[in-house]
């Protein structure tokens, strides 16, 4: 089924002129909804809390930083920025009840609605415009005069006016300059887990500190080992984000190409589709939510424990090491 498509032609600001958007978190994608939506004369308030590293960069950035509950009261549009496990709290406690009639709530990412850990009430605009690029990309790539493709959903319509509200705001964040995809809420928020576990972040992790650790075992050099499994992988990525994958053949050399060819497909075989399918299951079924809301109901325990371990694995310090060396990469450490 063809994918529909917005651009700048299809959409308008005239839905959000005269209103207010308020939004509720000034962290990766707060910024730069904030920042985007201003610069393209929409009335924006930031909700943040006081005494936080986005409270001040929010006002470094020329804003006046509210409550949540301020935010909900005042605000036409509501956009969600929060983290996902924060939303459900925030919401409860200080938009719930200033939600009315007429307004909208709007969120980046489809979990919290799609899984029914937000219930928005009756009379109030449910949508979604969720980027595909970190906040960063999304207000450099806006700053440029360019931007970064979004997704659009609408869950509920009961103004008849939802869309064109969403399509506002992507077109204010710069969105519809690169093309806006229609989706719904299920498929966007399950696309996006899958991506981000199978690839993006979990199968990309592991397949590089996989091949780290063969490397090393069989005693070749750590620094070494990190040049080859994980510095280079950008120079591929790029080129993957330039033309896709037969770009990247066509501009490696004929040995690599025929490697790739040959050997990919031992290593990611039919035991590892059969696992990225299990997953898939566990996204769909709502395993996976129901794991990741009781790990933060219990204080996040396994999340802490894996994130120290692969902190001090020593791909990670041999990277810290190496990146100095590297003054033009902008090496970012946490």
């Amino acid at each position: 089924m063809a994918v529909k498509m917005y651009y700048e032609k299809d959409a308008d600001l005239a839905p959000l002129k005269g209103r207010k958007v308020g939004i509720l978190g000034y962290g990766s994608q707060g910024h730069a909804h904030a920042q985007n939506l201003r610069d393209s004369g929409v009335e924006v308030i930031v909700a943040e809390l006081p005494d936080t590293a986005n409270y001040k960069l929010a006002c470094d950035h020329r804003f006046k930083p509210v409550s949540a509950s301020e935010a909900a009261r005042s605000a036409d549009l509501l956009v969600m920025t929060m983290p996902d496990e924060v939303q459900p709290k925030v919401y409860q406690s200080d938009i719930y009840p200033q939600l009315k009639p007429g307004k909208t709530l709007g969120f980046t990412h489809g979990f919290n609605i799609h899984f029914g850990q937000i219930i928005p009430p009756a009379g109030v605009d449910v949508i979604m415009i969720a980027p595909k690029g970190p906040g960063h990309l999304l207000r450099s790539e806006f700053e440029r005069g360019g931007g970064v493709p979004c997704l659009v959903a609408v869950e509920k319509n009961p103004s008849g006016k939802a869309l064109a509200t969403a399509l506002a705001w992507g077109l204010g964040i710069g969105g519809a300059r690169a093309g806006i995809l229609e989706t719904t809420f299920k498929d966007e928020t399950e696309t996006d887990l899958f991506g981000e576990q199978v690839v993006l972040c979990g199968g990309v992790t592991e397949l590089i500190k996989a091949a780290f650790e063969t490397l090393v075992e069989a005693g070749y050099p750590p620094e070494l080992c990190y040049f080859e499994c994980m510095h280079e992988l950008k120079l591929i990525v790029d080129l993957f984000y330039q033309g896709g994958i037969s770009y990247m053949r066509y501009s490696v050399s004929n040995t690599a190409e025929y490697g790739d060819l040959t050997r990919g497909p031992r290593v990611i075989n039919e035991q590892s589709r059969g696992e990225m399918k299990r997953i898939l299951h566990e996204i769909v079924t709502g395993a996976f939510a129901k794991e990741f809301i009781l790990e933060n109901a219990a204080g996040r325990p396994v999340f802490n424990a894996l994130y120290k371990r692969d902190y001090n694995h020593l791909i990670e310090v041999v990277g810290r090491k190496l990146r100095k060396m590297m003054k033009w990469i902008d090496a970012k450490e946490v």
